[in-house]
């Protein structure tokens, strides 16, 4: 789960995050929905009794749900690598949670304040901006305090305020 980044084991951690478990349908539903919208409109796309001008709207239908099922399955694995995951450098804190969400970069000198909770990192800019970074789709307890123990040393490498939350809930 856990791989070193670009530079070196000891300056960079990069964390895979785990699909979230948010999602109002689950994995195993969308996939069955779309192997089922799949499988029929390549039953209407291939069938000899559509015309022509049907038979191209079937297409149609048929690469949208080609299109959902690529979409569904990168969301949701990592059989195209990691796409959701935590990097921490000594640059730049980034969260990314899937292909085709936004990333979030912290550059390290413009935190002002980072609260270690035991599921979260909530990060003050200079600028009162706050990120935050949730911990809850690591899966291994050690994965969650490497990156507690890399931003505690990088607070005292960069001379922000750190604060923590109990962590005996």
């Amino acid at each position: 789960m856990a791989a070193s980044g670009s530079s070196s084991a000891r300056s960079s951690l990069f964390i895979q995050l785990s699909p979230t478990r948010s999602a109002k349908l689950s994995f195993t539903i969308q996939l069955l929905l779309t192997l089922l919208w799949l499988v029929w409109a390549a039953m209407l796309a291939f069938s000899d009794t559509a015309t022509t001008q049907e038979s191209y709207l079937f297409y149609g239908f048929f690469g949208l749900a080609v299109a959902f099922l690529v979409y569904v399955v990168l969301q949701n694995t990592s059989i195209f690598g990691f796409q959701s995951y935590i990097e921490v450098t000594p640059e730049y804190i980034v969260r990314k949670n899937g292909v085709f969400r936004p990333k979030f970069v912290v550059a390290i000198p413009n935190i002002q304040a980072v609260h270690i909770t035991p599921l979260a990192l909530r990060v003050t800019e200079k600028d009162d901006t706050q990120t935050y970074f949730d911990l809850k789709q690591i899966r291994k307890r050690r994965d969650k305090e490497k990156i507690k123990r890399k931003v505690r040393d990088l607070a005292q490498l960069h001379s922000f305020e750190l604060t923590e939350a109990d962590n005996n809930r």
